[in-house]
């Protein structure tokens, strides 16, 4: 067992490598480097704003060259162009300032040996003073309180299954399956547990967007800490890779868009009853201490983070990184919104009264408005899945004790040094 469990603790070791390896952008021969004159890369608003530019090749700058640059506001059309002439090392370029609260972009293009390469800075204004589009329907918390009710009289009927494979000295390791919405309907997970008895703080890991398997916090468990992450599309989590991908263009395509003119058929309910009911399965166990309780999660899983946190008491702490699904409205007011986008200009099909109403009751900034819970939050300013207008409106939101990280020139990834903060702040949190 001893064998099988350390050559299982390899294997998932070797895959969160893997993942983690591919969620950094790729390096290439040319390199532009942007960098505002502001260290931390924020101006108040009014303030003028500049990025000092570089072309490297090998390490050495690049002068005599053509750059073309565009200035905009985050996700929309460029409000200044142009094509300079690089004849020194390096260049400033004058971007300008913003009149209210926000993020202002340089994109910059060179093209060398006929291939063109491009990078991107993005400076904030006053970003602690952005205020959300969204708005809070009148019936939000009644609306919530009843889909839980009703989701409450649904039998959890726990299946548990172990996996050798995956356990270690210390640790078990179980595939795990929970009645949740409609009877018949469940959701998926696994659940990494200390082996020797006692009680354990815990963590509920909810996942970024997409269809994959999972592979759980044997890390965590090791730690002393239960660990339960989970899928959200109603399917097992240990199945070939292949069945994913065929999901993922297949049936589950866009799934974030389906029933989105029916709040009470809208894909993201049974995901975020889901949740809740990933909460009532870990404080049912067992080795559970009773009272320490995080969830934590990136992108998607940022923002199941806060929601879950704001439908449920239990939750303690929360840890959330570039949440999507925030201020999904912004763009019906001039200015970006959060993951998936679906009222982006350049898709009008979504521009219906239904589909607007309907966000209203799943935007991260509404749930962030009845978070009470001590959270540490990350991102960084160049990400353009989760533009940062949007995770600040509903950072800003927040009326309980918080924290905030800013690693500027991260778009959709994080650092491995952000990964280990938020790791320890949890265990700090928990233990």
């Amino acid at each position: 067992m001893e064998n099988t469990g350390f050559f299982s603790l390899f294997i998932t070791i070797v895959l969160v490598q893997f993942q983690i390896v591919y969620a950094q952008p790729s390096k290439e021969l040319v390199k532009i480097n942007i960098a505002p004159e502001h260290e931390d890369w924020i101006y108040e608003v009014g303030e003028q704003a500049r990025f000092n530019v570089s072309v490297l090749k090998y390490g050495n700058p690049l002068t005599d060259i053509k750059i073309r640059y565009e200035i905009r506001p985050e996700k929309m059309d460029p409000i200044k162009e142009e094509t300079i002439k690089l004849k020194r090392s390096e260049t400033m370029i004058k971007a300008g300032t913003m009149d209210s609260p926000g993020f202002l972009r340089c994109w910059v293009y060179v093209s060398v040996d006929g291939k063109e390469y491009s990078n991107m800075a993005t400076v904030a204004f006053s970003p602690e003073q952005i205020e959300p589009t969204a708005k809070l329907p009148g019936d939000f918390s009644s609306f919530w309180a009843n889909a839980i009710e009703k989701n409450n009289e649904v039998p959890m009927d726990v299946q548990m299954t172990l996996l050798p494979e995956r356990c270690t000295e210390n640790v078990n390791v179980y595939h795990v399956s929970l009645q949740n919405y409609n009877k018949g309907s469940r959701i998926y997970g696994i659940l990494c547990k200390p082996k020797k008895d006692g009680g354990y703080p815990a963590v509920l890991e909810v996942p970024g967007a997409g269809v994959r398997p999972y592979y759980g916090r044997v890390d965590l468990a090791e730690e002393g800490i239960i660990s339960f992450q989970i899928g959200i599309h109603g399917v097992p989590v240990t199945m070939e890779p292949h069945i994913y991908n065929d999901l993922r263009y297949g049936a589950l395509n866009g799934y974030w868009n389906m029933n989105l003119d029916d709040k009470d058929k809208y894909y993201y309910k049974r995901v975020y009853l889901g949740c809740v009911r990933a909460v009532d399965f870990v404080t049912s166990l067992s080795e559970y201490d009773g009272y320490n309780l995080a969830v934590t999660g990136g992108s998607q899983g940022g923002a199941l983070s806060i929601i879950t946190a704001g439908l449920d008491s239990r939750i303690k702490y929360l840890a959330a990184n570039y949440p999507a699904l925030s201020d999904l409205s912004g763009y019906l007011e001039g200015r970006a919104g959060g993951w998936p986008h679906m009222f982006h200009p350049s898709d009008s099909s979504n521009y219906t009264e239904a589909k607007i109403e309907t966000a209203r009751y799943y935007d991260v900034v509404n749930f962030a408005r009845q978070v009470t819970q001590t959270g540490w939050y990350s991102w960084g300013f160049n990400d353009t899945t989760c533009p940062p207008t949007s995770m600040y409106s509903a950072y800003n939101v927040v009326n309980a004790p918080k924290e905030i990280h800013i690693f500027q020139d991260t778009g959709h990834w994080t650092y491995g040094e952000q990964r280990a903060m938020k790791k320890q702040w949890l265990i700090r949190q928990l233990k």
